[in-house]
């Protein structure tokens, strides 16, 4: 009897040793999910003759405001993953007498895969039955130049996550809410978006400015909170770093004052008892 349970022993140990092997051997062909798109979803595809141009971002989507963006390109007769030069992209509503376009980041292939590119931007106006967001997307590969365009869905949003406004200075200038996507009640990392119209097409970062926060609660006596740090750039075109104390879930009202390098107020008022709100904000409900 104690044979026989030693060779079914051993015969138990030897198939879950040739089953482990057959395992990771398996695993080693099966293709990993992709690090640089983890977390995105596609919300697209746009083509033409040649390639398949695949879109993504966090939420499956394009929306009103800020948007983190990713792209790659497969090639329809190899059904590879092909790395494009000089990419660029041209988001333009197009409207009844007129075409404009909105802030956007240069295209930059991500650190960890040459053949996926991504970048930023800020649709500052929702479409509507008669207006509407296309995106043409120009490449080259080789000697041959490409070139692809698609319709981009862009619905009103119900939350306040974009500002268009023209300052003291006489400047049309962009503000954005970019972080943070998911808020806690804690002082957490704000990132904001400012930009400057320079014409139809062009909407550089505005530089050296400043971002006054002052968080309310409208539903709980307009209470605000501690410890708010205004947004600042840390490097010359990059986005504003600032803090924003958050004391309890509920929806509040980010009230900002937009200020020049001089502290003067561009836009934004501050907020009293008799005046309960900015008329520059975003509103966040969590």
């Amino acid at each position: 009897m104690n044979f026989s349970f030693k060779n079914i022993f051993a015969f138990l140990a030897l198939a879950f040793l040739v089953l482990s092997c057959r395992t990771s051997d398996s695993d080693e062909i099966i293709p990993t999910t992709n690090t640089e798109l983890n977390g995105f979803l596609k919300i697209k595809e746009i083509t033409n003759d040649t390639h398949i141009i695949e879109l993504y971002s966090k939420t499956g989507t394009t929306q009103l405001g800020y948007n983190d963006l990713k792209l790659r390109f497969k090639n329809k007769a190899t059904n590879q993953y092909e790395t494009p030069a000089n990419v660029k992209w041209t988001p333009l509503m197009n409207m009844m007498n007129m075409t404009h376009s909105c802030p956007k980041s240069e295209l930059q292939n991500t650190l960890k895969d040459a053949t996926i590119y991504g970048g930023y931007m800020v649709f500052q106006m929702p479409e509507n039955n008669m207006e509407f967001w296309n995106l043409k997307i120009d490449y080259s590969i080789g000697t041959a130049d490409f070139s692809a365009t698609g319709n981009l869905s862009v619905p009103a949003s119900t939350k306040k996550t974009v500002n268009v406004i023209v300052g003291s200075d006489n400047v049309k200038y962009i503000v954005a809410y970019v972080e943070p996507i998911s808020p806690k009640v804690a002082t957490n990392d704000v990132t904001i978006g400012v930009w400057k119209m320079q014409d139809m097409m062009s909407y550089p970062v505005a530089e050296g400015l400043s971002v006054k926060l002052d968080p309310r609660m409208p539903g709980m006596g307009n209470h605000s909170s501690p410890n708010n740090v205004a947004a600042t750039q840390s490097a010359a075109g990059g986005l504003y770093k600032g803090k924003i104390s958050l004391t309890m879930t509920g929806y509040w009202k980010i009230n900002l004052q937009l200020l020049n390098q001089s502290g003067v107020v561009l836009k934004g008022e501050d907020v009293t008892d008799a005046n309960p709100a900015s008329s520059l904000f975003f509103e966040l409900d969590f």
